[in-house]
């Protein structure tokens, strides 16, 4: 399963409206298909790995990050049912798709033709890998994260307004990556004007997936082609993205978690001290102490290079 998941990894900001399955296909110890979601959505995962298995997925054991879809479709059939067709003996599924047209239906089908149905395996790390597609289907909105890179005294500048560069190499190539998974990046009217930022992807065979670029203000403004403009926070909900990358300023970053729109919070933290310097976020409309506790969780922690990553998500 966790090799299904990683799988999925690879369509991973590419594959909205449909949700970036991975899929494994297994027998007698060997893997004979493997498959994600393509770019637009289609073919999927589970069609991908038995095109690849071919006949040898009778008898076998398929792992997969989401249930397989039920539904018809004018894009192609039904994964439970050319699943039904290629007669393997075991699914093995993370999670039940919350998508109301399938939502169950797929497993009752294998089911129905004498396929054993396993899930929750790897329920957690799917939930985080396909986390735009869940995040729409439940809240109807898609999934932010923030993105932060500050000293260890919590500053993104000098007082002066420099700010290149705080982290190091690794820590931005990283975030580079993060970039080229999004479907939608945001900064703030200030640090849109004092930096003018790109915002594309820079690293070698990514370019192509650098996100639509928007600026938050308050005020009216213009852009040049290629960029968009939001009023608000909640101005997001972006027809066919379902993941969000908010790169700053500290007013920016304020909005978000103010609105909380905010589900991920990506903090690379460079080992400097700044002192009297430009904050990272400002006031997030907290009326007392305890409201900041339980917020957050440690989901990941690496070091890149001298700088620190951490990755907390959002408790809900």
């Amino acid at each position: 399963m966790a090799s299904a998941i990683a799988l999925s990894e690879r369509g991973r900001g590419r594959t909205a409206p449909n949700p970036n399955v991975g899929c494994l296909i297994v027998r007698e110890g060997r893997v004979v298909g493997r498959g994600w979601t393509q770019p637009g959505g289609r073919p999927h995962a589970e069609a991908m790995a038995l095109d690849q298995a071919g006949g040898a997925a009778e008898g076998a054991t398929v792992y997969v990050g989401l249930e397989p879809c039920a539904h018809v479709s004018a894009r192609g059939p039904a994964c439970a049912e050319r699943l039904v067709a290629a007669r393997p003996a075991r699914i093995v599924a993370a999670l039940t798709d919350p998508d109301r047209r399938t939502a169950g239906r797929g497993f009752a089908r294998l089911r129905s033709a004498g396929i054993e149905v396993v899930t929750g395996i790897g329920a957690d790390a799917a939930n985080r890998v396909m986390a735009g597609f869940l995040t729409r289907q439940a809240l109807g909105r898609p999934h932010v994260t923030l993105k932060l890179a500050t000293s260890l005294d919590g500053k993104i500048a000098l007082a002066s307004g420099e700010s290149k560069w705080i982290t190091g190499l690794e820590a931005r190539a990283h975030g580079h990556l993060e970039r080229a998974r999004a479907d939608m990046i945001v900064v703030g009217r200030g640090t849109y004007e004092a930096d003018g930022p790109q915002l594309d992807v820079r690293l070698p065979g990514l370019a192509k997936h650098s996100p639509r670029r928007f600026v938050l203000r308050r005020k009216r403004m213009t852009v040049p082609d290629g960029w968009g403009l939001l009023s608000q926070p909640a101005d997001i909900a972006l027809p066919d993205g379902d993941l969000v990358l908010v790169e700053g300023g500290a007013a920016t970053a304020s909005a978000f978690l103010a609105a909380d729109l905010v589900d991920r919070l990506l903090l690379y933290r460079a080992p400097i001290l700044i002192g009297a310097g430009k904050s990272g976020i400002g006031d997030i409309g907290l009326a007392s102490l305890a409201e900041a506790h339980g917020r957050w969780s440690l989901v990941d922690a690496r070091m890149l290079g001298q700088d620190r990553l951490e990755i907390y998500e959002r408790r809900r």
